[in-house]
């Protein structure tokens, strides 16, 4: 009997290393989305109700639920479950889908820049400071 073979999908080669970033994507984006499962997911990591965890963790921009920010000393401001020191998610298991999803190539731009710099300067601790401001559409 011959067996049939399967074909397991494969991926490109990931090119960025988290742990040699600064957080970049938890830093600039002054909104983070967080959608109701998120809010569910946060709420069961934290043992709070969904309604606490909107509360606590959340907050209202228009009609956009996003995630709260706090002081940041290389940026101004950044997620409020970014370790300040490491630059770690503290919630990584538990972070909203969004940031699970990022980026959503092989590649990391933010990465690329930081190596990119630190090959630059020849300084493999330099930390180019970035800012993203999306225009108002009206």
């Amino acid at each position: 009997m011959k067996m049939a073979r399967t074909s397991v999908p494969s991926y490109p080669p990931v090119k960025y290393d988290c742990d040699k970033c600064v957080a970049y994507c938890c830093s600039i984006y002054e909104r983070v989305q967080v959608t109701p499962k998120d809010l569910r997911r946060l709420a069961a990591h934290f043992n709070v109700t969904t309604e606490v965890a909107g509360a606590r963790f959340s907050k209202l921009n228009g009609k956009e639920r996003i995630l709260r920010r706090r002081a940041d000393r290389l940026f101004g401001q950044a997620c409020m479950f970014l370790n300040q020191e490491t630059r770690k998610c503290t919630i990584y298991n538990a972070r909203p889908d969004v940031c699970r999803e990022f980026p959503d190539d092989s590649r990391c731009a933010y990465f690329d820049l930081i190596e990119w710099e630190r090959k630059q300067q020849d300084d493999p601790d330099v930390i180019p400071l970035v800012k993203i401001t999306f225009r108002d559409p009206n």
